[in-house]
């Protein structure tokens, strides 16, 4: 099968370069260090913030845009780890794509928990057993739905074994590379989302649904993901584990717009299916055939994997 372009030239291998290295300052543990100290900086900031505007020490204009509760600074330090949690998914989709599934799993933990400080938020302080018997339940639910998703997402890692998607090395090097120009272009519309959300937020003080969008946008990225999959190996088994994923991904988006416990339900669901589809693909896929086994040797009595 030809590649997508031929190798050191064309914009394939012009985006693929820039993504390379776009990754290698994103994984530099220089780069981690610097949004470590900004999320610090961010989350002091905004407690001192809301502090001054409590006791009446800002002007009238910029206390009236600043909320009154703390934990509105909890939310917010939470909402930055997100975003750059979320742009470590888009660069892992270009390595595994069951790896990438698991990295949504993962966000979506992370944001029940930080749905778990937004219930706080909108109560006043010093909090009340009056005020908490509302929101003890939803809090609850988020946080245990949370700790249910880390808890199946360890028996999902451990399941994963990495197949090659085909035993010729071209072909997985035109399938990593066609992986890689979606993840730039998702890092940009990514960067575009971001920018639009703080613009609104900053501009308009409206909170735009950007986890909610970024989910609705990985659906589409998916299935491109899954039917570009298909130019490399059309094995039944393939294309519905992929497929597979991708619907995971929507039940993922289905829990973020479901209120409590109906997230940390839905969240689990989509984790146990991605639990559920790794053992069997895993038990069935070198009897099935077209598909070489791990370490690239096709499984006995299987069929050769494609070749260019």
């Amino acid at each position: 099968m030809p590649p997508l372009a031929a190798p050191g030239s064309g914009p394939v291998a012009l985006a693929t370069a820039a993504f390379d290295r776009l990754e290698a300052r994103f994984q530099a543990a220089s780069t981690r260090r610097r949004v470590a100290t900004a999320l610090v900086v961010a989350y002091a900031t905004s407690l001192l913030l809301i502090e001054l505007a409590r006791r009446g020490w800002l002007g009238p204009r910029l206390a009236a845009a600043l909320p009154r509760s703390h934990f509105h600074a909890v939310e917010l330090a939470f909402a930055l780890l997100l975003s750059w949690e979320v742009a470590g998914l888009a660069f892992g989709i270009a390595q595994s794509v069951a790896n990438a599934a698991g990295k949504q799993f993962e966000i979506l933990s992370l944001i029940l928990l930080r749905r778990s400080f937004e219930a706080f938020a909108g109560l006043d302080e010093p909090l009340r057993w009056e005020q908490l018997a509302g929101v003890v339940g939803k809090v609850v639910s988020d946080a245990a739905g949370g700790l249910l998703i880390f808890v199946a997402l360890g028996f999902y890692y451990s399941l994963q074994r990495h197949r090659p998607l085909s035993a010729d090395p071209g072909d997985r090097a035109s399938f990593v590379a066609a992986k890689k120009v979606i993840a730039l272009a998702l890092l940009a519309v990514l960067a575009g989302m971001a920018l639009w959300s703080l613009w609104g937020l900053v501009v308009r003080l409206e909170a735009h649904p950007f986890f909610e969008a970024f989910y609705t946008l990985l659906i589409f990225a998916d299935v491109l993901v899954v039917l570009i999959s298909v130019r490399y190996s059309s094995s039944y088994h393939v294309v519905f584990r992929n497929s597979g994923l991708a619907v995971s991904t929507l039940v993922l988006r289905l829990a973020l717009s479901s209120p409590p416990p109906w997230s940390g339900a839905l969240g689990l669901a989509a984790v146990l299916f991605g639990v559920g589809l790794t053992l069997a693909y895993n038990r069935f896929a070198p009897v099935m055939g077209g598909e070489p086994a791990a370490g690239g040797a096709p499984p006995p009595g299987s069929a050769p994997a494609p070749k260019a």
